[in-house]
């Protein structure tokens, strides 16, 4: 008598018309079909989220693949039958219930199928020559049935991560272009409006600029991130047009020396006030700036002083502590933040772009430190719109460092735990 292969679970399992049609489409396999398992599970791991699999599942499906001593699967011997024990150790010790939940997932994403004995046991019968007969366990058959489909949903999944990688590059690349343009125009002092037609001014554009930023996620998808990207390619076009426009409106001389003395001397003073009051109480937006500046008094030429401020900043909080709180800092690098130096000097390129005058940003610097000070434009770019007026701000807390009731470290840690925070909620919104 032919054995009966089982096609319901045992016990308590429901069985689902997704079930049977996972068996009826392994079943209509050729039976000359076949398929590299090992290949099959990586394009199941690139496109486990698709399928709805968790890591974990794929670790129990790891393990499944290993108790089949062939790396090829074909044929109809494709049952697996590890006890639980077995599938656990090569789960790397995961729970029995951990383990029985992951293996229903695997089953309900149709890429294995269960052919449970009478007793729910898991073994195989075999015949007066020694030869398995029957096997009870997980049958891997759609594996080799849908291993076509598995690998196009794979490519799928990679072509999407590859457009993903390709706009968020093309952000990176418009939002450094777009803040160093900024930059320059403001040192330059060049116009933004042409035959009464443009923006106010350079802070309307940096204006503009956050706000675009303000836009991008910390965790998104391509649809989510395109238009963005749109948006600061068409914003970097038209301030590339701006610069442009002023060069070829200028007789430059083509004698160096002129030409050198036209760029030494063609940083005036910002034509505009860009420190309006700042609000009573809008200097503890950051949290509480409770504790004493650690800065020590300035020797008599003053460089001393300066360079041991910097370095109780290095000492107290690391540079990757900060840069992982203020990433948009980076936006503003000449050629990356590798050294406090260049977080200092980025910093003085950043405060131009928000609008706050050299004055502020010189009695920053000799109240807060070097150090601290270019870590407050950092946050102050961070915050974005939440801080209404970026140089009434930092006057404010040069204000509180000459009390000695300044601390930077609580405004670093509100800003990770805001981060943190923000990709929690991302990482329950997408789970």
């Amino acid at each position: 008598m032919e054995p009966h292969q089982s096609t319901t679970p045992f016990g308590r399992r429901p069985l689902t018309l997704a079930h049977v049609a996972s068996q009826a489409a392994a079943k209509a396999r050729p039976p000359e079909k076949f398929a590299h398992k090992w290949n099959v599970f990586r394009a199941i791991c690139a496109g486990r989220a698709r399928l709805g699999v968790s890591e974990r599942a794929l670790a129990v499906l790891d393990a499944l693949l290993t108790f089949h001593p062939e790396t090829i699967l074909a044929g109809e011997d494709l049952v697996v039958f590890p006890s639980n024990r077995q599938l656990s150790l090569r789960a790397h010790g995961m729970a029995p219930a951990t383990l029985r939940r992951h293996l229903a997932v695997l089953v309900d994403a149709g890429l294995i199928v269960r052919r449970d004995s009478p007793n729910g046991k898991r073994y195989a019968r075999k015949d007066g020559a020694g030869e398995v007969e029957i096997a009870f366990g997980f049958d891997m058959s759609p594996l080799v049935a849908r291993a076509e489909e598995l690998e196009t949903l794979a490519e799928a999944v990679r072509a999407e991560e590859r457009a993903l990688k390709r706009v968020r590059e093309r952000i990176t690349i418009c939002r450094r272009d777009i803040a160093k343009m900024i930059v320059t125009g403001m040192e330059e002092g060049v116009p933004t409006r042409r035959a009464g037609q443009g923006p106010a001014d350079w802070t309307s554009i940096h204006e503009m600029f956050r706000a675009m930023v303000a836009r991008i996620p910390r965790t998104a998808t391509r649809e989510e991130l395109e238009p963005v990207a749109n948006d600061l390619a068409l914003l970097s076009d038209e301030v590339f047009n701006l610069l442009e426009t002023h060069i070829k409106s200028q007789n430059i001389s083509a004698n160096e020396s002129q030409t050198e003395r036209h760029i030494q001397n063609s940083k005036p003073n910002l034509p505009i006030d860009l420190e309006p009051s700042l609000p009573k109480g809008r200097a503890a937006d950051f949290g509480s700036l409770d504790q004493e500046s650690r800065a020590p008094q300035k020797s008599q030429d003053g460089a001393d002083a300066k360079t041991a401020r910097v370095a109780a900043t290095i000492k107290a909080y690391p540079l990757g502590m900060v840069l992982e709180a203020c990433p948009d800092i980076k936006d503003y690098a000449k050629d990356g933040v590798n050294s406090w130096r260049d977080l200092i000097s980025t910093a003085g390129l950043a405060r131009a772009a928000l609008g706050i005058s050299t004055d502020a940003w010189r009695e920053a610097q000799d109240t807060m430190g070097a150090g601290d000070a270019a870590v407050m434009i950092a946050a102050i770019l961070q915050k974005g719109e939440a801080i209404g007026s970026p140089g009434g701000y930092l006057r404010a807390l040069s204000a509180k460092a000459r009390a000695k009731e300044f601390s930077i470290g609580p405004v670093l840690m509100a800003l990770l735990r805001g981060k943190l925070a923000k990709q929690g909620r991302a990482r329950n919104a997408t789970g």
